[in-house]
């Protein structure tokens, strides 16, 4: 059992994709808080925008280290929810910092149905991929020799 640059990533996507399941899950939490009228949309804007370009840029990271890695069929599994982030974020509404959610906007029942929408989609996503990386771990560390 040989630990390769390939194990490393998928080590490392284990552990960010867990991070990114507790972003989603807290996405989710908050739009139910939205949606229940127990947070202002301001205040649940202004906590929710700082965490879209980390959670971009780490679902991101990992997958530019799965391309240098040459685990290609694993670039293909990512590379939807890449471009989704992509053109949701070129698409996003004219504010003045960064971010995804409008606090004018977002209690537009059409908005809040989409956010949420969105984030049960993305814990799919993000459980999936976590079982996956743990498979294809195990799966690169006992095929690998030394």
């Amino acid at each position: 059992m040989a630990f390769t640059f390939a194990a490393f990533c998928f080590i490392l996507a284990l552990i960010l994709t867990a991070v990114l399941i507790f972003f989603v899950i807290f996405h989710i939490i908050a739009f139910d808080e939205l949606k229940t009228d127990y947070k202002n949309p301001i205040d649940q804007c202004n906590s929710l925008n700082p965490l879209v370009i980390p959670e971009y840029a780490i679902h991101l990271f990992f997958t530019v280290l799965f391309l240098l890695a040459g685990q290609i069929g694993t670039v293909i599994f990512n590379l939807p929810l890449i471009v989704y982030h992509v053109r949701r974020y070129l698409n996003r509404p004219v504010m003045s910092g960064m971010g995804l959610y409008d606090p004018t906007t977002i209690m537009n029942a059409d908005e809040l149905g989409r956010a949420q929408k969105e984030g049960w989609v993305k814990l799919g996503f993000y459980l999936i991929s976590f079982f996956y990386y743990l498979y294809s771990m195990i799966y690169v560390l006992v095929s690998s020799t030394a």
